[in-house]
């Protein structure tokens, strides 16, 4: 019986090819739009990816996400380094600084000052520039160093040349190249490679002190006080303590990444918007694949009606309707999985945000069943009222 529905079922080309359709579009939605989803929200914490050492991460109480920056006061690094059970405490500076390019124009960047003596939360990676010299991030220490991130230094802050024709081409940093950072002089000691963030703008690294000095005065610039746990000590433990000793919001850093990603699903647009086209390509697939279904099932209705008088039980109909729908699905499902796939692998090295973990893929899958199911339900009931006197019939 499982031959004769395969036979059924590809029996008219088009109609076949059109289910497959339907459910690959329906699939390559669902899974397309989900993934950049993933992609843009795991932006918002990408800083936080990047900065893994600290176990907890301690702010003012009212900071709601990671850009939220709201200054405390340089005493409170001391209040925290002596609270039982913290084995070091290291500020951190994070904020937005003008850079004033060799043309004359000012490009807002994401400046990142270190702990002066340890250098935590430094960039991950170290790259070569154009000209193949790799900066350590000990050079830091030089006199009025920085380190740029690498798609910040080929575009937005990279050196832009005028020809006589009026085209402009433009060079990336390299080491050793000057910025002006609030009216102080930067020099490039190397280039990096830093998780995407969601505002997208160039990050800078230097030291604590150094980002003091750029950074426009202000009574309070200390951006988190970056708290390592003593081994054993329980960090969820500690976070309590430190917030009832000093009245400082302390949470972890995976704590962090999550409260980040609440704010931006509850005070932004982004989760509608992607739901929008995600349910759009569940509306769209199951239009398409119940209507060509149900016209698939009306077409072979004789043939049916011949089984049920030849005494085919109506479970083995169910049966043959079921394996024919899944059978459409699961190729459906997989060429859809596999153009989202493929978009993703040529997305990775562009601006496009793209994360497609496999709770994406399962529920991708789930979707595509429900659409599977929801248009064999109108066959399947066809079939089960279906007299079988109907194949008499001229």
């Amino acid at each position: 019986m499982n031959f004769v529905a395969f036979k059924m079922l590809t029996g008219d080309r088009g109609k076949y090819i059109g289910m497959i359709f339907g459910l690959t579009i329906a699939s390559f939605l669902i899974i397309q739009q989900l993934s950049i989803f993933c992609g843009l929200m795991s932006r918002t914490f990408g800083f936080l990816t990047d900065t893994s050492q600290p176990d907890i991460w301690v702010m003012d109480e009212k900071v709601q996400f990671v850009d939220d920056i709201k200054p405390l006061q340089d005493t409170q690094l001391l209040r925290v380094r002596g609270i039982e059970g913290v084995a070091w405490a290291i500020p951190m500076y994070k904020g937005q600084i003008k850079a004033r390019l060799a043309d004359g124009t000012f490009q807002n960047c994401n400046v990142i000052g270190l702990d002066d003596a340890s250098l935590i939360g430094g960039p991950p990676v170290m790259i070569a520039d154009s000209a193949g010299v790799v900066g350590r991030l000990e050079d830091l220490r030089r006199a009025d160093a920085v380190i740029v991130d690498d798609d910040g230094a080929k575009d937005k802050l990279a050196k832009v040349t005028v020809d006589a024709n009026g085209k402009e081409t433009k060079t990336p940093l390299r080491v050793g190249d000057m910025l002006e950072l609030n009216d102080k002089r930067a020099i490039v000691a190397g280039l990096c490679r830093v998780t995407p963030t969601f505002q997208s703008q160039p990050v800078i690294y230097t030291t604590y002190s150094r980002a003091m000095s750029f950074a426009p005065r202000e009574r309070k610039l200390l951006s988190f006080v970056l708290v390592k746990a003593q081994p054993g000590v329980d960090v969820a433990a500690l976070c309590d303590r430190i917030h009832s000793e000093t009245g400082l919001k302390a949470i972890s850093g995976d704590g962090f990444k999550e409260m980040t990603v609440i704010y931006f699903m509850k005070y932004t647009g982004i989760p509608i918007n992607f739901g929008i086209s995600v349910v759009l390509g569940f509306i769209v697939g199951t239009a398409i694949a119940g209507l060509l279904f149900y016209q698939f099932t009306q077409d072979n209705i004789r043939h049916f009606g011949a089984l049920k008088a030849m005494g085919t039980a109506d479970f083995q109909l169910l049966k043959m309707i079921l394996l024919q729908s899944s059978f459409v699905g699961l190729i459906g499902y997989g060429l859809g999985a596999g153009g989202a796939a493929l978009m993703g692998l040529v997305a990775g090295s562009s601006a496009l945000a793209f994360w497609m973990p496999w709770w994406v893929l399962a529920g991708g899958g789930v979707a595509i069943a429900m659409i599977v199911l929801m248009s064999s339900v109108v066959s399947i009931a066809k079939v089960i009222r279906l007299e079988p006197a109907i194949v008499f019939k001229g």
